[in-house]
């Protein structure tokens, strides 16, 4: 018995998804394979330095020389900074059953970098809990997300809703003042037209959700609102579904004073 057209779309699209999931899979493990690799190589380094009777001088003269060995054998990817790196990560990270397998090598690396255990934990769960890449993970650590984010809270909180222990009551725990909006590829004017702005922020949509912070939806641009017989057209309207309330953004691009908001 032949199948309909619509059932053979659907069982190929079937088909291309457990294809494509396990082609997604199989790229992870072995990104986690090379996660567990530099792990070991930093504990074994570690441990050989602790060995040594000047142990400063001979750790890196102990990375130095192993670099010069395993390079031209086995690529770049065993340079004298890469080992180091390999030595500070079993140094963040010394427990091998608490690491991360949706985390690559270059995630690791951004994280171990951060020497504050509270900042480091945040980035690490919110990349967990918002599925973020490394590049994404690198842009918030660079845009100081964080920090922007105590501006309004306090630690504690902070690090509540990212371990998930406690729900945003706020919009202040999770709209972020100042928003960082390089992405929009903008270039260096003395201000803008709202509708150049606006436009940037739809085109670049899955950014500016990311920016705004957890929980938001899009729902409608130039939506036109009644408000006691008068009529207005919001600019921009979110949905956030862990506030469970409307977010309405309207764009002011003042041009005699040369700045632009979001309010």
């Amino acid at each position: 018995m032949e199948l309909d057209k619509s059932l053979k779309v659907d069982f190929l699209s079937e088909i291309k998804g457990i294809i494509q999931q396990a082609r997604t899979n199989a790229v992870r493990s072995v990104d986690f394979c090379r996660v567990q690799m530099y792990w070991t190589l930093g504990k074994r380094i570690f441990e050989e330095e602790q060995d040594g009777k000047e142990r400063a001088d001979y750790g890196a003269y102990l990375l130095k020389n192993l670099s010069k060995e395993l390079v031209p054998e086995f690529g770049s990817g065993f340079s004298y900074r890469q080992l180091a790196f390999c030595r500070q990560f079993y140094k963040t990270y010394p427990i091998v059953n608490a690491l991360r397998s949706q985390f690559n090598w270059t995630q690791y690396r951004l994280l171990i970098q951060i020497d504050n255990p509270d900042k480091r934990e945040y980035y690490e769960l919110e990349a967990m809990n918002n599925c973020w890449t490394a590049r994404e993970l690198e842009r918030q650590i660079n845009s100081g997300l964080y920090e922007r984010l105590l501006l309004s809270n306090d630690k504690e909180a902070v690090l509540a809703v990212a371990r998930r222990e406690r729900i945003p009551e706020t919009p202040l725990e999770i709209i972020k003042d100042p928003m960082v909006l390089e992405f929009l590829g903008l270039k260096k004017e003395a201000a803008y037209y709202e509708k150049d702005l606006e436009q940037a922020l739809i085109t670049h949509l899955q950014d500016f959700l990311l920016e705004l912070g957890n929980g938001f939806s899009f729902v409608a641009r130039q939506k036109r609102l009644l408000l006691e017989d008068d009529e207005f057209f919001a600019d921009l309207i979110f949905y956030n579904r862990l506030l469970r309330c409307f977010v309405v953004i309207e764009l002011l691009c003042c041009v005699q004073h040369k700045s632009s908001y979001v309010a």
